[in-house]
């Protein structure tokens, strides 16, 4: 399969698929313009123009792959990154139980090679380091690279593909695990990073790579996790379908809870006999295919949800402040800028957010400039709603939150519909 004009491209106004060069046509959903979602805002800055892109997701015909177009490039958004895994204990724990599973089920010693891409502050890797598993960070945003170099895990300051794979293998040093935690979706050069696998990859080797399930994005609502960081989205038919073409296969595959319902998926070389494929691969795609993944109408009927989703949360919100009420925003999550641009929701509904990475504190949401202040202003201004909008984590903000049921503080969860949440008793209509 040829990939023309290089695949993300244009030529003559059409769009490629990145990965298999055919032009798209058809929209998944089109969610407005929108800023970098990362891209927080100092308070010398408020009156600067901001950049903002399509959010206009497309499917591609022929592979299936639902993707942006490449309006920005990786080193303008990941360079300096304002997200740090490591605020989350829940993420942090589950990166924990995973490196425990993963080196018993692969026999990992002192002599392995673990390399883990998208490192990020370290909030994984330092769980081997107690094993005596040998690690290498690969992660190009300089801050959350200190940060991981503070825990004492070595770090390549480099966004990972195949040129740098090659350079790896050639210092001697292939991986026999590469993990991939929310890295897959983040790379506009799908064709390369795959590639960039299988060469680091010992022949024995195995890659695990976790990121959102399309069929969980379309299933819960999930509009607020697209955004311009997150360049595809994938299912496992077409997640199996690109690894194939570079001589990858999946194996195994787990479903998990993670950022509202993520794949695990297990590959290993084509070739190689040293990993049986498990039941449940096909399980899963034969769900997907019933589900009419390798069609047109399941994708197609999305939008539609997304519109309705927007109106049905401003009219929740309208109706409250019309009533008076104070309501602030928990969190400042790449989802949930996505959510407020879409939704116009600015300091007109929102009086401030909160975030327990102290990074942000002192800055304003991209597009709706809303206040990112610490976590403590919660008690001190006591408001009447919290809307969650890292909504994947709402049970773990709502035990650390439910004393706002003190003053009658409730909970405001948008997705997968708006909800409104009493601490002290059952959700509200």
């Amino acid at each position: 399969m040829g990939f023309p004009n290089g695949p993300g491209t244009r030529a003559g106004g059409t769009c490629h698929c990145r990965h298999c060069g055919s032009p798209l046509s058809e929209t998944f959903v089109d969610l407005g313009m929108s800023p970098l979602v990362q891209s927080f805002v100092q308070v010398d800055r408020l009156d600067e123009m901001e950049p903002y892109f399509p959010l206009h997701v497309m499917v591609c015909s022929d592979c299936r792959l639902v993707q942006l177009r490449d309006y920005v490039s990786p080193a303008e958004i990941f360079c300096e990154y304002a997200y740090f895994s490591s605020y989350s204990p829940s993420w942090v724990e589950h990166a924990r139980l995973y490196c425990e599973m993963i080196a018993r089920r692969l026999g990992l010693h002192e002599n392995s090679r673990v390399v883990e891409i998208a490192a990020n502050d370290g909030y994984l890797l330092q769980h081997f380091l107690p094993l005596g598993i040998p690690v290498l960070g690969i992660e190009p945003a300089a801050n959350v690279a200190d940060a991981a170099r503070a825990k004492g895990i070595p770090i390549v300051g480099e966004f990972f593909g195949l040129e740098l794979a090659q350079q790896l293998v050639a210092e001697g040093r292939p991986a026999d695990l590469i993990i991939g935690n929310n890295v897959f979706a983040h790379v506009p050069d799908l064709n390369d990073f795959v590639a960039g696998l299988k060469r680091l990859l010992a022949p024995e080797g195995v890659v695990t790579l976790e990121f959102p399930h399309l069929e969980r994005l379309m299933v819960e609502n999930q509009f607020d996790t697209i955004y311009h960081e997150h360049f595809s989205y994938f299912s496992l038919l077409t997640a199996q379908r690109v690894v194939r073409h570079h001589g990858l296969d999946v194996f195994d595959v787990e479903e998990l809870p993670t950022h509202g319902g993520s794949l695990r998926i297990y590959l290993t070389h084509a070739d190689s006999s040293a990993h049986a494929r498990a039941p449940r691969v096909d399980m899963v795609l034969e769900r997907e295919r019933h589900a009419g993944f390798e069609g047109r109408v399941a994708y197609t009927r999305f939008g539609e949800r997304v519109r309705q989703s927007k109106r049905n949360l401003l009219s929740a919100l309208i109706a409250l402040k019309n009533e008076n009420k104070c309501i602030a925003g928990y969190g400042a999550p790449g989802k949930g800028n996505t959510l407020l641009n879409y939704c116009g929701i600015g300091t007109d509904f929102l009086d401030f957010t909160v975030d327990r990475n102290p990074y942000k504190h002192g800055l304003y949401t991209p597009g709706m400039h809303i206040p990112i202040l610490p976590v403590e202003m919660i008690d001190e201004m006591k408001p009447d709603y919290l809307l969650i909008l890292p909504w994947n984590l709402k049970s773990e903000i709502m035990e650390q939150m439910k004393h706002i049921a003190d003053w009658g503080g409730r909970f405001i969860v948008p997705i997968p519909e708006v909800e409104i949440i009493d601490p002290r008793g059952p959700a509200r209509p």
